[in-house]
């Protein structure tokens, strides 16, 4: 009700004066949760107008860039509020993945990416030498899980694993889109577990399922045999530790017994540390050559050269390369091309030709990031463009590189007419090689 007796006596009421005396009568039960709502929706109103004021104003960066956020988190309220699928809202996977997404529109794929803890653990792992799994190097190509080259005795080899292979599926799931992050963590597992790949072997159209039981993958950067002619072939897998050192064991081993001519293995290697790639050129180049050049974002050089302590310096050599040849291997290979110290055989290198920088994060998360990138002595440019080969030489489809022990095995008829017809041209180029 309306109560007006508080204006008898006042004389001439005016508008105002009619206003003051107008009171509601409501219930205590009313008032109160009233007055909670209010204080509800004034907090909540506070924080959620707060928090959207923090998300569009803290950015450091440019107002152009930061509405570009603003864009991003308006894509990532409705799909978090809206998905069909409420399950598949994992705020760390999303984040993971627009990292990533981020990352790869840089156009360094492959190389500059971001590894979740547990991926960290892994990369750091296959640096040091060991690690569980099948055992194979694996790429992803075109958005495609793909096989580099299976590792020589490993789990993947032993069932049958060819380089160049197609990865449709791992334990049943599509890999198409898979980034090389998810691809290795799907694959890789404890010793004695299972995995089954759905492969396509390259030039064949049948597709078939290999299962394949995880193992302890110990891996060896360098293994070579001698083969006739004194000639010793030796396989660099990797870069990781101590590649520099195994590489000197491995010459001053042939030299001993009788290696005149060296065919150094370059293929299906993708890459490693960058000090090991300049330690093993040392071993082939003279103090103070020129092994590559880092190029920062300014254009700024710096010249990387070899240091002293050089093994073989005077020994002729050939170097194959392929697809599969990447990064340090890179390195190696086109400043061994531009000192015209040896005849390059092979295909077309991969062309990841940045520096990597690493760069710790939260909870055991990487960053590693190209933040220079590399040229040959002669100033070539090999991101995204590749060391080409002297002499250009393909496998047929589906063939396996011999390894050094397996080259070792044949005899000399036996080993100039098998399909792995790089290392066939590279013996006969190192025949006439002074």
């Amino acid at each position: 009700m309306i109560d007006t007796s508080s204006a008898q006596g006042i004389g001439k009421s005016t508008p105002a004066s009619l206003l003051q005396v107008v009171r509601l009568q409501v219930p205590l039960w009313v008032i109160a949760p009233l007055l909670g709502l209010m204080l509800a929706t004034g907090l909540g109103g506070g924080y959620l107008g707060a928090w959207l004021v923090y998300r569009s104003t803290n950015c450091p960066e440019a107002p152009e860039v930061c509405q570009e956020f603003g864009l991003f988190w308006d894509v990532w309220d409705k799909a978090s509020a809206d998905f069909v699928d409420a399950e598949a809202i994992v705020p760390q996977r999303m984040t993971e993945g627009a990292i990533n997404g981020m990352l790869d529109s840089l156009g360094d794929q492959g190389h500059t990416r971001f590894l979740s803890a547990e991926d960290a653990r892994r990369w750091d792992e296959s640096l040091s030498g060991e690690f569980e799994g099948i055992g194979a190097y694996l790429d992803v190509r075109n958005g495609q899980g793909m096989v580099v080259a299976p590792i020589e005795g490993s789990p993947a080899e032993k069932a049958g694993l060819l380089p160049g292979d197609w990865i449709i599926k791992v334990d049943g799931q599509e890999t198409q889109g898979w980034t090389i992050e998810e691809l290795v963590s799907r694959i890789r597992g404890t010793r004695g577990s299972q995995v089954v790949l759905t492969i396509q072997h390259p030039g064949e159209e049948r597709i078939v399922d290999i299962a394949i039981t995880r193992d302890r993958i110990e891996v060896p950067s360098v293994n070579w045999s001698m083969l006739p002619g004194d000639i010793a072939l030796i396989r660099l897998d990797s870069f990781q530790q101590r590649a520099t050192e195994e590489m000197e064991r491995a010459l001053n081993a042939a030299r001993s017994q009788g290696a005149r001519r060296v065919i150094l293995d370059l293929r299906n290697n993708q890459g490693g540390f960058v000090y090991e790639a300049i330690g093993v050129a040392s071993h082939f180049l003279p103090e103070g050559t020129p092994v590559f050049l880092e190029e920062d974002r300014t254009g700024t050089r710096t010249v990387q050269e070899t240091h002293e302590g050089g093994v073989a310096l005077d020994i002729p050599m050939v170097v194959l390369i392929n697809f599969g040849t990447a990064s340090s291997a890179e390195i190696v290979s086109g400043a061994l091309q531009d000192a015209q110290r040896a005849q390059l055989v092979g295909v077309r290198t991969v062309g990841t030709g940045t520096v990597l920088m690493t760069y710790n994060l939260e909870g055991g998360a990487k960053l590693l990031l190209g933040t220079v990138q590399w040229l040959t002595p002669k100033g070539r440019l090999i991101r995204k463009q590749g060391i080409a080969p002297d002499i250009e030489v393909a496998l047929p489809p589906g063939t396996r590189p011999l390894s050094p022990e397996e080259a070792a095995s044949l005899t000399p008829e036996e080993l100039l007419q098998s399909d792995d017809v790089q290392l066939v041209r590279a013996l006969e180029l190192a025949e006439v090689a002074k």
